[in-house]
C-alpha cells in the first residue's frame, strides 16, 4: 500500500512536467536568478551613491566604503547560518525573508540622518537580506541538476551580472531625478515586490516533488533517498576544503574593490559621470556572459581547471585596470574582469557539489563563503583608506592582482591532480 501511494504522488508531478515540456528545475533557476539579480544588483548600486553619501555626510572615501564592506561581510558571512537553515527548513523561506530585508534596508537607508544610520540600515538590511537568501538558493539549484550543473548554476547566478548591468544605471537615473534618498526608497520597493514574488518559485529538492535531477524519469526505489555526500564535519576536515577556503580568502581581498571604487576612479581620471556609471554596467555584461558561457564550458573542460582559469583571468584584468585611465581602457578591464569574476562565482557552488555531494551542500557553502566575507570586509574599505592616504588606487589594484595570482597557485595542484 505504501509503495502504491508513493508512486501515485510521484507520477502525476512527473507527467505534469512532461506535458508542459518544462522541467521544474528551470523554474528554480529562474527564481534563483531573480533573487541574485535583486540582492546583488541592489548591493552593487552602492558605487552610484558613494559621492552623494560622501558629500551629504562630509565623510572620507574610506569611511563611506566601509558601508559596502560591512554589508558584504554580512551577506557572505551569514551563509554559515542560512545554509544549514535551508538544509533543514527549505530554501524558499530563507529567500523570501531575505528579499523582504533587502527592500526594508534600502528604504530605511534613504531615511538615514547620519552615516552610522546608513551603516545600520544598508549594512544590516542588504547584508542580512542577501546573506539569508544567497547560499540557500544556490544550494537548491545544485540539487536539481547533475549533468548540466555548471550551466544551471551559471544561469542562476548570472542574475548578479544582469543586476550589475541594470541596477546601477537605474540608481544613477533615480538619484538625478529624485535625489538619493527617494532613489533608495524606489529601489527598496522594486526589491520587495520583484524579489519576494520570484523567490516563491524556489523549491529545495526534486525528490520532494517526485522528480529526479535534470528532468530524468524518477526511480521509485531511490526517489525518496536523501542526497548523498559529505557531512559538514567531514568536508571541513578535508584537504580539498582547506584549499578552496584559502584560495577564496586570498582572492576576495580584491574581488569587490572594482564594484565600489571603479566609478570614483573613473571620475578622478576625468571620465564623465554617466560614462563612469556605465563601467559598472560593463562589469555586469561581462559577468552575465561569464556565468552563462564559462559555466557551460567548465562542464566540458572540468570545473577545477576552469576555476584556475577564472582567477588568472581576474589577475590579468586587474593589471589592465592599473594601466588604464581613459574610458575605453577601463571598459575593456570592466568587461573582462566581469567575465572571469562571473565564471568564478558560477563555478564555486558547482565545484563544491562535485567535491562534497549534496548531503550538506548548504552548510558547506555557508562555511566556505565566510572566507569571502572576511576578504570583503577588508578589501573595499582598505582600498578607500589607501586612497585617502595616498591619493591613488594603484597599490590596492596591484595587490588585488597579486592576490588572485596566489589564489591560482593554491588551486592549481587541485586541478592538476584532480584532488
Amino acid at each position: 500500500m505504501s509503495n502504491r501511494n508513493t508512486s501515485h504522488t510521484q507520477l502525476p508531478a512527473h507527467f505534469a512536467a512532461q506535458r508542459t515540456g518544462l522541467f521544474r528545475g528551470w523554474l528554480v533557476v529562474a527564481g534563483a536568478f531573480t533573487v541574485t539579480f535583486v540582492g546583488f544588483g541592489s548591493a552593487y548600486t552602492f558605487s552610484a551613491f558613494l559621492e552623494s553619501l560622501q558629500k551629504d555626510f562630509g565623510a572620507s572615501r574610506g569611511s563611506v566604503s566601509l558601508v559596502f564592506s560591512l554589508a558584504g561581510f554580512l551577506y557572505f558571512g551569514l551563509g554559515v547560518l542560512s545554509g544549514p537553515l535551508a538544509d533543514r527548513w527549505g530554501a524558499r523561506r530563507l529567500a523570501v525573508a531575505g528579499m523582504v530585508l533587502v527592500g526594508l534596508g534600502l528604504a530605511l537607508a534613504g531615511q538615514a540622518r547620519s552615516l552610522t544610520q546608513v551603516y545600520l540600515a544598508y549594512g544590516l538590511g542588504v547584508g542580512l537580506g542577501v546573506g539569508a537568501s544567497y547560499v540557500p538558493v544556490l544550494g537548491a539549484v545544485q540539487r536539481w541538476f547533475v549533468r548540466r550543473r555548471g550551466f544551471a548554476s551559471g544561469l542562476a547566478v548570472s542574475g548578479i551580472g544582469v543586476g550589475t548591468l541594470a541596477m546601477p544605471p537605474l540608481a544613477a537615473y533615480l538619484i538625478t531625478t529624485l535625489g538619493w534618498r527617494h532613489a533608495y526608497l524606489a529601489l527598496g520597493i522594486v526589491a520587495m515586490v520583484l524579489g519576494v514574488g520570484m523567490a516563491l518559485l524556489i523549491a529545495n529538492d526534486p525528490r520532494d516533488h517526485g522528480l529526479a535531477p535534470d528532468g530524468d524519469a524518477p526511480q521509485p526505489s531511490i526517489a525518496a533517498d536523501a542526497p548523498t555526500g559529505f557531512t559538514l564535519r567531514e568536508a571541513v576536515r578535508s584537504r580539498r576544503f582547506a584549499g578552496l577556503y584559502a584560495a577564496c580568502l586570498v582572492c576576495s581581498f580584491g574581488l569587490f574593490v572594482p564594484f565600489v571604487h571603479l566609478v570614483p576612479y573613473a571620475l578622478d581620471h576625468g571620465v564623465r559621470a554617466p560614462s563612469a556609471v556605465l563601467l559598472l554596467g560593463a562589469i555586469g555584461v561581462g559577468s552575465a556572459a561569464g556565468r552563462f558561457f564559462l559555466g557551460g564550458l567548465a562542464d566540458r573542460m572540468g570545473r577545477a581547471p576552469a576555476m584556475v582559469l577564472m582567477v588568472v583571468g581576474m589577475a590579468l584584468s586587474q593589471l589592465v585596470w592599473a594601466a588604464s585611465s581613459g574610458f575605453w581602457g577601463l571598459a575593456v578591464f570592466a568587461f573582462f574582469y566581469g567575465a572571469f569574476y562571473g565564471g568564478f562565482v558560477a563555478l564555486l557552488p558547482a565545484l563544491v557539489m562535485d567535491f562534497f555531494g549534496g548531503r550538506s551542500i548548504g552548510a558547506i557553502l555557508g562555511v566556505l563563503y565566510t572566507s569571502v566575507a572576511f576578504g570583503t570586509l577588508v578589501g573595499p574599505a582598505a582600498a578607500g583608506f589607501a586612497f585617502d592616504a595616498s591619493g591613488s588606487y594603484l597599490w590596492p589594484i596591484l595587490f588585488g592582482a597579486g592576490a588572485n595570482g596566489v589564489a591560482a597557485g593554491i588551486l592549481w595542484p587541485m586541478a592538476r591532480r584532480g584532488q
